[in-house]
């Protein structure tokens, strides 16, 4: 492989399908890099003592996409040594134990990437407009993220 064929690269993916720990990971490897951070967030079957039976998500894309540009951004500026940044978000109904976010991230050295994914997604859950709803056996709600900018404005 050619310098070229590996220059950094931010790859960003909303959709309706299974997400893959696999398939993210192989998006960010280099032979360049030591490190691959992975950061998986699953529903799980409970919230405030009761059952969650799955999560829906909703997303204005376009600016769900730009925001999460604007990470790997800020990502690269905190932590230039990092190599590629991949972010995948489900949309859609998600399934108790299945993935909703991934963020994987690779760098020369264990450090970075550790640190930049979890910036990454504390970042995303502060500022990119994605909403969850948490469906239970009774009833559903609309779940505010408590990192959220906007939602701390608004009160």
């Amino acid at each position: 492989m050619s310098v070229s064929e590996d220059e950094p690269k931010d790859l960003i993916k909303l959709n309706h399908e299974k997400l893959s720990a696999d398939e993210i990971s192989a998006l960010v490897v280099s032979p360049c890099c030591g490190a691959v951070s992975l950061f998986i967030g699953t529903t799980r079957n409970n919230f405030e003592g009761r059952k969650v039976i799955h999560l829906e998500y909703e997303a204005y894309e376009p600016m769900a996409e730009a925001e999460i540009k604007k990470i790997c951004t800020d990502i690269r500026l905190k932590w230039p040594s990092v190599k590629h940044i991949a972010v995948h978000h489900r949309l859609g109904s998600v399934p108790i134990s299945e993935a909703s976010v991934m963020v994987a991230i690779s760098s020369p050295h264990r450090a970075e990437s550790l640190e930049a994914v979890q910036y990454g997604i504390n970042a995303l859950k502060a500022t990119v407009p994605i909403w969850k709803k948490e469906v239970y056996e009774e009833e559903s709600s609309w779940k505010e993220n408590k990192e959220c900018f906007w939602a701390k404005t608004l009160k």
